[in-house]
């Protein structure tokens, strides 16, 4: 039987299209591997500092984003080089896979711009890098900048992922995102699949009650070389 083509039939196949190209990519990928640790505070202190560039807490649980099947926390156990040496505690802790809010677990840096760098071992396609600074209060830190790059010494082909520098006082650039309150949750930070080999995070002390900078756990989400 011959059906004449309508624009009703041609519309119905589209849909059918889409919707089987849906489900073949919906297979191709998986929720964010990601485990956050337990909170050690409930929502944000009517008293706890804040300013015109920090934003609102969302108030309710962070949307877990699809990442193709294969992804894993790459920085797990990787080596960690910093600025400086740290003020307390060992940077190996930044990759330990320790994130709860506890004594011991975060590493303490001196005060002023400082950063942790992380090698990856391998260029390897990005989706995303969940950091956790210091959630014991809901404190926020400054000038936090996570960049990307093949580069060790981050001279060439660096990528900037996340800027909240608004007056350009890290000297990286000025940059357009928001500072925020940490909580257990960590700031998850789009990759956007590029390809790097290392990952280097920035600081600038925070609304604590001293002018260190901290470093709970980095995690780093993408796809093992091949």
């Amino acid at each position: 039987m011959f059906f004449k083509p309508t624009r009703e039939r041609a519309v119905f196949f589209t849909l059918a299209s889409l919707a089987l190209a849906g489900a073949a990519l919906a297979q191709d990928t998986i929720p964010l591997p990601a485990v956050l640790p337990k909170p050690n505070f409930i929502g944000t202190p009517s008293d706890a500092p804040a300013g015109a560039n920090v934003e609102k807490p969302l108030g309710r649980p962070r949307p877990i984003p699809q990442v193709p099947k294969g992804t894993v926390n790459l920085a797990l156990k990787k080596k960690v080089t910093a600025s400086k040496a740290p003020y307390e505690g060992s940077l190996d802790l930044i990759t330990d896979g320790v994130k709860d809010a506890k004594q011991g677990s975060a590493v303490e840096m001196y005060p002023k711009l400082q950063w942790v760098q992380i090698d990856l071992e391998a260029a390897s396609e990005l989706s995303y890098v969940l950091v956790w600074h210091f959630h014991e209060q809901p404190v926020v830190f400054r000038d936090v900048i996570v960049q990307v790059s093949n580069d060790p010494k981050f001279v060439e082909g660096v990528t900037t992922l996340y800027n909240n520098d608004a007056d350009n006082s890290a000297g990286l650039g000025i940059g357009k995102d928001r500072e925020y309150f940490e909580t257990s949750e960590g700031r998850l930070i789009a990759a956007n699949k590029v390809k790097a080999r290392y990952v280097r995070l920035y600081s600038r002390g925070s609304t604590y009650t001293d002018p260190l900078n901290r470093y709970t756990e980095v995690e780093v989400y993408g796809l093992p070389s091949k």
